[in-house]
């Protein structure tokens, strides 16, 4: 490979993104995405190659490395094409149009995301990685069809985007005639219980995302149904998680899916937005179960973003890359000899504790920590009780977390996505209500005002990200959602009304900027935003949970606190358009599950409002009630769920149904017995 000599950066230079900073140099002319691009394309009539990627993305920095920074491929590049460097954490619009024209074309998609697209944006031909020589010659064949035959590639151009175009048609029709109910929620699961590792947890295929929407849905189904078969996979799943390498024993923290079967290799790289999630679907867990192993690994991963993610003005970074020092999971595996070294006569107990033995075995002679499932056994080996080992266990981590401070860190995405620390926002709060941190409460407090400050706009808009005092690009969808369900859940923990009435106002706010005239779905994209050749509408629940989904859940809950009805009318039209989606495949529409059992299962609405709610609140919460909505209140409010209820002097707890409310009470334990 021929590395350019040259260190004079590229376009990128001006850019905030770690992902596109990390291309600066690249001998590559990369121009950022945007319409000085396209506009030089069609001045010298080049086609343009949108290449997506994120920074924690291991195949993405393999392929830079391998063509990318290669002087021959860079001078092919340059002569025949515009080149687009996208980060798809930032631009995820522009990442959803392509990644469904990829997926189109070729059956599957992924990241590296490459897409070449004509001067006008409409895409012809894409794939995802290519090592170098598939790359010349792709580069070669399209520049020659491009220059020797450009009305085939405007047909087949023409062809695709009209295909993006109808798919999206179908995507927003609202086509629902049925709605959800029991029969149709069995139907799903049962359906889903044919694809479940009933072994090792999760899905009985590999790799294996955690999919913490997924387990959610699934362990309030279980409660709701009293189906103990779901209930005991979801806590397999949470134990076998918690146990495996895709959890960082060490620090805390998920790396974003396993490779294997086993939850044992991860694929290296940590997200905000898994950590985020996962810390919700633990606490939940936690109060519905009270297994201490859930509120263990939900706190450690608590600490762990605190430690390393969270910054002075209360945002959170993204991510941690998969590599370091160039090689993917460096970072976080042992090898036997070390471990005997630093560990000393405390390295029996810890290789039987953390399986360094053919279970943990990796490659070339390292060991992913997996945690034993079985404690008592060592107990008895080891004649030691539990204290003894946790305490023997936490002087062996601290030795061994000072030493990886001598190791190259993985990369850090320090930029800072508005959406995914709304999502850790709740995360914060969730964790607040479960375990009574009160340093969580002020992380989660400091987070919804950094959003409101920093990446709020006066006439209401959002930004999508921050990084080094600069907040720049419209919000997504995807933004408004999280921050709004944040403001929620902030109003919760704090009982003050104007973050409840800051996620009334955006909600408004979104509804008029996202619709789609022709649908009761909201675009990915706001209406004011510079177009792409086609709109995208974001509905199935994936790593991250559909933009309209998390939209139709808020729409219910203020829809059910403002006493506004046709927001409770319009998210279950929304939700109804996915009837035979959810039937077919629950996995992927799991978000919108929760909200379906909100409509199909008795729904309550508890308000609690005098003399020490929060506290009250908090005694509820840990109760684990999940079909109910809570309103809180030290003093009276003209909220519809707490007007004229207020006593002076009393707690007063009021439990409603349908509009139909039961006579107050006034303890947690009169309460509970109203929602049994």
């Amino acid at each position: 490979m021929s590395i350019s000599p040259n260190k004079t950066p590229n376009s990128l230079i001006h850019e905030t993104s770690p992902y596109l900073l990390q291309h600066a140099y690249n001998p590559v002319n990369w121009l950022p995405f945007g319409d000085k691009a396209f506009e030089i394309a069609k001045k010298e009539n080049k086609p343009v190659l949108i290449s997506i990627g994120y920074s924690a993305c291991h195949w993405c920095h393999v392929m830079e490395h391998e063509s990318f920074e290669d002087m021959q491929v860079a001078e092919l590049m340059n002569k025949h094409f515009i080149n687009i460097k996208v980060d798809r954490e930032e631009r995820s619009d522009v990442d959803m149009l392509y990644m469904q024209a990829v997926q189109l074309m070729t059956g599957q998609g992924g990241w590296p995301l490459n897409c070449f697209v004509l001067p006008d944006g409409r895409p012809f031909y894409g794939g995802t990685y290519f090592n170098k020589n598939q790359w010349l010659n792709i580069l070669q064949n399209l520049s020659d069809i491009y220059t020797k035959d450009p009305t085939k590639v405007n047909e087949y151009a023409t062809e695709l985007t009209n295909g993006i175009k109808q798919s999206e048609l179908i995507t927003t029709k609202n086509k629902s005639e049925v709605i959800f109910n029991k029969t149709i929620l069995k139907e799903s699961v049962a359906k889903w219980k044919e694809r479940m590792d009933n072994e090792n947890g999760g899905p009985n295929r590999a790799p294996k995302f955690p999919l913490p929407s997924n387990y959610q849905f699934l362990l309030r189904y279980s409660l709701l149904e009293k189906d103990k078969g779901i209930q005991d996979h979801v806590e397999l799943t949470l134990q076998k998680m918690a146990f495996g390498g895709i959890y960082d024993q060490l620090r805390g923290g998920f790396s974003r899916y396993s490779t294997d079967m086993l939850w044992k290799v991860p694929h290296f790289e940590k997200m905000l937005y898994d950590n985020s999630q996962l810390v919700s679907l633990y606490s939940e867990a936690y109060t519905l179960t009270k297994n201490e192993l859930y509120k263990e690994i939900a706190v450690e991963t608590l600490d762990f973003v605190e430690k390393e993610w969270l910054t002075k003005e209360g945002a959170f970074y993204s991510a941690y890359d998969a590599d370091s020092d160039g090689e993917e999971g460096k970072y976080y595996v042992w090898n036997e000899l070390d471990l005997k070294d630093l560990l000393g006569k405390d390295y029996e107990l810890f290789s039987n504790y953390y399986l360094i033995n053919d279970t943990g075995y990796w490659e070339h002679g390292n060991y992913i920590l997996m945690r034993s499932e079985n404690l008592a056994s060592l107990l008895v080996k080891f004649n030691l009780n539990k204290e003894e080992v946790t305490e023997k266990i936490n002087a062996c981590k601290a030795i061994l977390k000072q030493e990886a401070k001598s190791r190259i860190m993985p990369g850090l995405d320090d930029k800072s996505i508005t959406s995914w620390n709304a999502m850790m926002c709740s995360a914060f709060a969730k964790a607040y209500l479960s375990f009574g941190d009160e340093n969580y409460k002020n992380i989660a407090l400091r987070s919804i005002n950094f959003i409101l400050n920093t990446l709020s706009l006066p006439d209401g808009k959002l930004l999508r990200t921050y990084k080094n005092g600069e907040s720049k690009i419209d919000g997504f969808l995807e933004d408004y959602a999280f921050t709004i369900e944040a403001l929620i859940n902030c109003y919760l923990i704090s009982q003050d009304e104007k973050y409840l009435n800051k996620a009334k106002s955006m909600t408004e706010f979104t509804l008029e900027a996202f619709k789609n005239k022709d649908s009761d779905l909201l675009y990915y994209t706001n209406n004011g935003s510079s177009a792409l050749i086609a709109k995208t509408t974001e509905t199935s629940d994936n790593v991250i949970p559909a933009s309209n989904s998390q939209m139709a859940i808020n729409l219910y809950q203020l829809g059910i606190y403002f006493e506004k009805n046709e927001w409770v009318e319009k998210a279950e039209r929304m939700l109804n358009n996915f009837v035979e989606e959810f039937k077919n495949y629950g996995a992927g529409y799991s978000n919108w599950g929760c909200l379906a059992l909100n409509l199909t299962y008795p729904f309550k609405e508890v308000a609690i409002v005098g003399n020490n709610v929060n506290e009250k609140l908090r005694q509820l919460y840990e109760r684990g009630i999940t079909n109910a909505i809570f309103a809180v209140h030290a003093e009276a409010s003209d909220l519809p769920l707490v007007k004229d209820r207020f006593v002076n002097g009393k707690t007063l707890f009021y439990v409603c149904e349908n509009k139909a409310c039961k006579l107050p009470v006034t303890s947690v334990e009169e309460t509970v017995h109203l929602l049994d």
